[in-house]
C-alpha cells in the first residue's frame, strides 16, 4: 500500500478542532498519551509495514 503524500482528510479543519478538542483540559503527559496511543490505533488501521515505514522515515525530522 503506498503511502499517500497529498491532503486525504474530509474537512481537514474539522478534524483538527476535534483532535484538539479531545486534548482539552488534558495535561502535557496526557495529552502526549492520546497522540501515541491514536499513532497506535491509526497504524493497526493501515497495517501494512513497508507503508508505515514510509511513514515514519516521512515524519522524522531531519538533523
Amino acid at each position: 500500500m503506498p503511502l499517500i503524500h497529498t491532503p486525504n482528510i474530509a474537512d481537514p479543519d474539522s478534524f483538527y478542532e476535534e483532535l484538539i478538542a479531545a486534548q482539552r483540559d488534558l495535561s502535557d503527559e496526557q495529552a502526549e498519551l492520546m497522540n501515541a496511543k491514536l499513532i497506535l490505533v491509526l497504524a493497526n488501521q493501515v497495517g501494512d509495514r513497508a507503508t508505515l515505514t514510509e511513514a515514519l522515515a516521512l515524519a522524522r525530522p531531519k538533523i
